[in-house]
């Protein structure tokens, strides 16, 4: 085993995230959606997805407010069935000429009803991405520019029979991956800027009342540094509350070396510069604004079929999310909640895959004040620190890529060398401070591509009633090292650490 010491400065934090930093998507992609010659989404689109699943409505309640953020590549082909520009309500039909091979499709009123019945009863907070499209002609010089305005009606009539229900939306994002050189369309910064502006006004005139009012996001979509900085200047102060941007950084889905380089630290740091670069765009020209990934899938066109969804995965997931919050990112959208091969659950049984019980302790451990994390160590060790999310102390996420090293990991304060004999005197609010809670995660039988999840040897499976199980610790002696084998991810809650960052 090699002795690691990990030191983490307990004094003032580095960053921050939201409350609600864990996110994930739903998407519209029909059953017809495939790539590769398989087609990966069955009947979870959000025009299709069963919303009475059992295994989906506990799976979304275990979080205690999930933000969910309802969107991706067609929402930019969506007419909302109401008002008068709403007559003709299409189906996604598979089209050559159009956008990402598919025709305009509809969101009828009472669909948007039903899955605000199932969002209120599992208390998601719902972010929800407009068509920026409407209104808008393509550029006679270049196809994939749109120009002209877009026009808000049909947005308008939408938000304001939401309002009307007393829908509770946490925030409106404005298009999909229409910004920089764009994915399929692309509009300019100054006027994506423009129409913020009119979405914002918009959201003011049917959310009068601040302390409910949905915040106002965007461009969604992969980042640019001079078109987000045009972008935020164009929009101006106070109009865009969360700057979203993309995340696919392990290629295509399809790509034979995906698995290698999940398990590669010197590929999965080259994406911290986009972080840094995003945050110091929010900085300069954005202050009153924050950073979000909005939709991150890894891998895109699906994620891969043999690896997006099992054990493996998580070192890539679980290491974005300690990444970005360093980053000050304030939440973090993983595509998807369900469907594609990358999604959290079992695109037909709905079951929970690896990743959504990974996602499920971040979100019950990880605290939003992000701690400073350093080791001198083996890059294949990954180490990240907050203040505890709900007890005293700090919690640390420590991600094993190696498949034959084992780590003994000593976590020490920089204000203080010797924790042991600090600890061992501290009164812990369980009245035992000689206790560590550690969380131990590996794949069932050893393998890295299993989609079974073991929590401290025992495998993690939904209850009789298909409840999402109870994920408890085991407890340890705090003066000793944690021990991380090969090919694990552990969570650990240190109560008795001292971190004035966390009082």
């Amino acid at each position: 085993a090699e002795e690691v010491k990990l030191t983490v400065k307990g004094v003032n934090s580095i960053a921050k995230t939201d409350d609600n930093f864990i996110c994930a998507t739903l998407d519209w992609w029909p059953q017809n959606k495939c790539d590769y010659n398989q087609c990966p989404w069955a009947k979870s689109g959000i025009l299709n997805l069963d919303l009475e699943n059992k295994i989906l409505t506990n799976a979304i309640k275990a979080f205690d407010h999930l933000r969910i953020r309802v969107g991706g590549s067609l929402q930019d082909q969506v007419i909302y069935r109401i008002g008068k520009p709403a007559k003709k309500c299409p189906h996604f039909k598979k089209q050559e000429t159009g956008l990402f091979g598919f025709s305009k499709g509809c969101l009828h009123m009472d669909r948007w009803d039903q899955l605000n019945n199932l969002f209120n009863q599992t208390g998601a907070k719902i972010t929800f991405g407009l068509n920026a499209l409407i209104g808008r002609k393509q550029s006679s010089q270049d196809n994939s520019l749109m120009t002209g305005k877009w026009n808000h009606k049909n947005a308008h009539d939408f938000m304001k029979y939401t309002a009307s229900k007393g829908f509770k939306i946490d925030s409106y994002e404005l298009g999909n991956e229409l910004c920089g050189s764009g994915v399929a369309r692309r509009i300019e910064a100054e006027q994506y800027g423009k129409d913020m502006i009119v979405l914002k006004k918009l959201v003011q005139k049917l959310y009068p009342d601040p302390n409910t009012q949905p915040k106002v996001l965007g461009p969604g979509g992969f980042y640019d540094e001079e078109w987000f900085n045009t972008f935020l200047q164009t929009s101006g102060p106070n109009v865009v509350d969360g700057l979203t941007h993309h995340i696919y950084n392990l290629g295509a889905g399809v790509d034979p070396t995906l698995i290698d380089k999940i398990q590669d630290p010197f590929f999965l740091d080259q994406v911290a510069q986009t972080y840094k670069d995003v945050s110091t765009t929010v900085k300069l020209y954005g202050q009153w604004s924050g950073a979000w990934v909005g939709e991150a899938g890894g891998a895109y066109n699906s994620g891969g079929k043999s690896v997006s969804h099992t054990f493996v995965n998580g070192f890539w997931y679980l290491d974005q999310l300690g990444m970005t919050s360093t980053f000050n990112h304030k939440v973090f959208c993983r595509q998807a909640l369900i469907g594609g091969n990358y999604a959290l659950l079992n695109t037909t049984t709905f079951i929970p895959n690896p990743d959504y019980y990974g996602a499920l302790l971040w979100h019950r451990l990880m605290g939003k004040n992000v701690l400073s994390a350093t080791h001198d160590g083996s890059p294949y060790l990954r180490a990240y620190s907050h203040c505890s999310k709900k007890t005293a102390g700090i919690s640390v996420l420590l991600i094993n890529m190696s498949n034959s090293t084992t780590f003994e990991v000593s976590v020490v304060e920089d204000m203080n060398l010797y924790p042991n004999e600090e600890t061992k005197s501290l009164e812990d609010i369980s009245g035992d401070s000689n206790q560590r809670e550690e969380y131990h995660l590996t794949p069932k039988d050893g393998n890295i591509l299993s989609d079974v999840l073991l929590l401290n040897g025992t495998p993690l499976k939904l209850t009789e009633s298909l409840e999402i199980p109870s994920m408890n610790p085991q407890l340890v002696d705090a003066t000793l090292p944690i021990t991380i084998a090969p090919d694990s991810i552990v969570f650990a809650t240190l109560r008795g650490f001292k971190a004035p960052a966390c009082s």
